[in-house]
């Protein structure tokens, strides 16, 4: 992260942050209702095929949680990549 960040900057990204870990937790909180749900259906049919579904579902939410709390890791990459594209983005807008 860049030292020299004006508070404008600071709160932006803190929003970003804290609107991909909301978005993680409504993620996690829909996963174990429809979960739940399928479990039910599965134990009273006799067959316990529920599993598979939240196998599946369970390892995008994990995947999904490391990209949003390790983001902050990774984040300088990220920043200089939109940061570069910015600059292109410029640079045509200025020839034209």
């Amino acid at each position: 992260m860049n030292p020299t960040m004006s508070p404008e900057d600071l709160d932006r990204l803190a929003r970003k942050r804290a609107g991909r870990k909301m978005g993680w937790y409504i993620h996690a909180f829909v996963f174990i209702c429809v979960n739940t749900g399928l479990a039910l259906l599965s134990t009273f049919s006799g067959r316990h095929w529920a599993v598979f579904p939240a196998f599946g579902w369970g390892l995008g939410l994990l995947i999904h949680g490391v990209v949003v709390f390790a983001a902050p890791l990774g984040s300088g990459f990220r920043e200089s990549l939109v940061q570069q594209e910015r600059q292109r983005l410029q640079k045509q807008q200025d020839k034209s």
